[in-house]
């Protein structure tokens, strides 16, 4: 680096005192002290001496960013991991072996899978341009751990398992999120307002047609019932009214007009507030 910045500065030395020389040559020319010549040297000395001065600053340039190499920056803020060469080895460039591996944590991205067949309600949202929410819940799938935004989806189906890929990111302030976790994401795609929520294990099928055992009055009377969405055990649905009851079990000795005890502490009633998807 030095060397190149000295011999930058003497050649720009060197230059100065030929453009000295020029405008003493022009002077003399112009008072026929001097031939044509003399003076048409001159200015191809300065020329030259130019030419040396570029290329004495390229050289300097070269020498800076050579400079550079000698200082590695992170391309992005995060956390370090265990380093994985210890002070003493060697180091060759353009090894496959790396010095440490950092990972952004804020923010940061949780890449989760979603049945196909709900893919049509999904990008119907998208193409709104609709921020959707995601929620992170830890792997009992009881605790929320965080709560983000869908960033993007694949461009792909996986036809083995029939799924989408979808990539959410969490501004993960608290650091809750960490690399490689597992974790259970619910993507909100839209709220249904004033929907009849039963649980999930409540909804028998007949073929293709929904229904549930309703039990009124101690008497059993099947209702046909339409699935609007469902999330884990509990299922919105249309049909039935808020405060019904409904059979959780016992299936098999349940039909229509069958005499029904209820037992208090193990009824199941449909309630009646938002669902979401």
């Amino acid at each position: 680096m030095q060397q190149a910045e000295g011999l930058l500065d003497h050649d720009r030395g060197v230059l100065s005192q030929a453009q000295i020389d020029l405008a003493r040559y022009k002077e003399a020319f112009a008072s026929n002290a001097v031939a044509k010549q003399v003076l048409d040297d001159q200015e191809q000395i300065v020329i030259q001496d130019q030419g040396a001065v570029k290329f004495d600053l390229g050289q300097v340039q070269y020498a800076v960013v050579q400079l550079s190499y000698c200082h590695i920056t992170a391309p992005t803020s995060g956390r370090v991991g265990l380093r994985l060469v210890d002070s003493g080895n060697t180091v060759f460039a353009g090894s496959s072996n790396a010095l440490v591996v950092i990972t952004q944590l804020q923010p940061i991205t949780v890449v989760f899978n979603v049945a196909e067949d709900h893919l049509g309600e999904v990008q119907a949202q998208l193409r709104q341009h609709k921020p959707l929410a995601v929620e992170a819940y830890d792997r009992s799938a009881e605790t929320k751990v965080a709560t983000g935004t869908l960033l993007t989806v694949d461009n792909q189906i996986d036809t083995s398992t029939g799924t989408v890929r979808f990539r959410s990111e969490f501004s993960n302030g608290d650091l809750a999120l960490f690399p490689n976790q597992f974790v259970n994401a619910r993507l909100l795609v839209k709220t249904l307002k004033d929907s009849v929520l039963i649980p999930s294990a409540a909804i028998q099928r007949n073929g293709t047609q929904a229904f549930v055992f309703v039990v009124e009055k101690n008497v059993v009377s099947v209702k046909n019932v339409t699935e609007q969405s469902t999330d884990g055990n509990t299922t919105a649905v249309q049909g039935l009214r808020a405060g019904e009851i409904v059979a959780l079990s016992s299936f098999d000795k349940l039909q229509e007009g069958t005499p029904a005890q209820v037992e208090q502490s193990a009824q199941k009633t449909a309630v009646d507030r938002g669902a979401t998807l």
